[in-house]
């Protein structure tokens, strides 16, 4: 059995991205009125995984229909170019050969400015370490997708500046069924690895923050 998991945060500021000193007489405490009264800048992003629960392997790639999951994240960004830093290419294609940190960004324009190799995460960090470079580019309408190293294979990160839970949600909420279970999850509220992991203690009493998603369900 598959069990797929879609964790969301929404409503980050996008400042906390931002380098910051940790020296308080150098770091900049003042603010202006006009810098008051402008609203803060947010993104939101998603993190896929999963479990292959009869064989307790770990990763979103060992999902006995991951295939299938791309295929629809493929057609829920048929309109963006997907650029790596070998070029632009499919969604799938970007997903299958990228290596783990490497920069995948989907947008509406053919060519991008952005400096992928600058974008890039080695194995030892996490995009937390890329926060300046991620910022700039979530004041745009890009998107940006790693590939996040999980126990027994890999997981997806999305940053995005919009919220666009709704468009991922239905299409893949057409997925479920009786070997397919879909649990989409608020991260703020699922922070410990025994949550995380929740499925392999408690599958039919989530933690609070994990709620099912069946065919029935609407937003």
């Amino acid at each position: 059995m598959d069990i797929f998991k879609l964790i969301f945060e929404h409503d980050l500021r996008l400042d906390r991205l931002k380098e910051r000193h940790t020296d308080r007489k150098t770091q900049d405490v003042s603010s202006s009125l006009d810098d008051f009264l402008k609203p803060d800048l947010t993104y939101s992003k998603f993190y896929f995984t999963g479990t292959r629960l009869d064989r307790q392997h770990f990763g979103i790639n060992r999902l006995d229909r991951f295939d299938e999951v791309i295929e629809t994240l493929s057609t829920v960004f048929a309109d963006y170019h997907i650029h790596t830093i070998d070029g632009e290419t499919s969604f799938t294609e970007a997903v299958n050969r990228c290596g783990i940190g490497a920069p995948i960004i989907l947008s509406e324009n053919s060519t991008v400015s952005w400096d992928l190799k600058r974008l890039t995460i080695d194995s030892n960090s996490n995009a937390g370490h890329k926060k300046e470079s991620i910022s700039e580019l979530l004041k745009t309408d890009d998107l940006l997708l790693y590939k996040e190293n999980a126990h027994d294979g890999f997981d997806l990160h999305l940053f995005s500046k919009n919220n666009i839970y709704r468009d991922m949600f239905y299409p893949l909420k057409a997925l479920v069924d009786s070997q397919f279970r879909f649990f989409s999850i608020n991260g703020k509220r699922v922070r410990s690895e025994r949550k995380f992991y929740f499925e392999t203690w408690t599958l039919e009493r989530p933690p609070h923050g994990a709620e099912e998603v069946f065919k029935e369900t609407v937003l």
